[in-house]
């Protein structure tokens, strides 16, 4: 490297090409034992943290629901045999979980300004565990057609 810097990665690949256990990697991978059970401790005494990491891998979860019932009418595997036609496809996939949490996300910001215009109150700690990942009253496997000729009633 001409910077004199090294990303971590490539001194670990490094490290375990040597045919004996180099010093410095020995002392690397007990610091990172001990940081790990730095870790471990943290987490069993902190339950809020457990909590946050408990809603993020529902989002998480949540997310991959949506497009797994998305995906082929939820038969659940791509097909396609080339990797330009996967790419195309997982895009294709992407975008519209994107279009369906988008407007799910405005449906939402409507009924919470309705609520708020009829006077009622919403409490901000209830809003947080509203999430826009929501699909299961959605029709996923209608069939879509649109004509290549601009419609001339429009």
């Amino acid at each position: 490297m001409v910077s004199g810097a090294m990303p971590p990665s490539e001194l670990l690949r490094k490290f375990a090409s040597c045919p004996r256990q180099h010093d410095l990697a020995v002392a690397l991978r007990e610091i990172g034992r001990v940081e790990r059970t730095l870790f471990m401790i943290d987490w069993l005494l902190d339950v809020d943290m457990q909590r946050r990491a408990g809603l993020g891998l529902n989002k998480g979860e949540a997310h991959h629901a949506l497009k797994s019932a998305l995906r082929i009418g939820r038969q659940g595997a791509i097909r396609d045999r080339t990797s330009g036609a996967q790419h195309f496809r997982i895009a294709g996939l992407n975008l519209l979980a994107a279009i369906i949490i988008y407007w799910n996300t405005d449906q939402l910001g409507h009924a919470i300004r309705e609520r708020k215009h009829a006077g009622i109150e919403i409490p901000r700690n209830l809003l947080r565990h509203i999430s826009p990942l929501g699909w299961e009253r959605m029709l996923l496997t209608g069939e879509c057609r649109w004509s290549r000729k601009p419609n001339p009633i429009a």
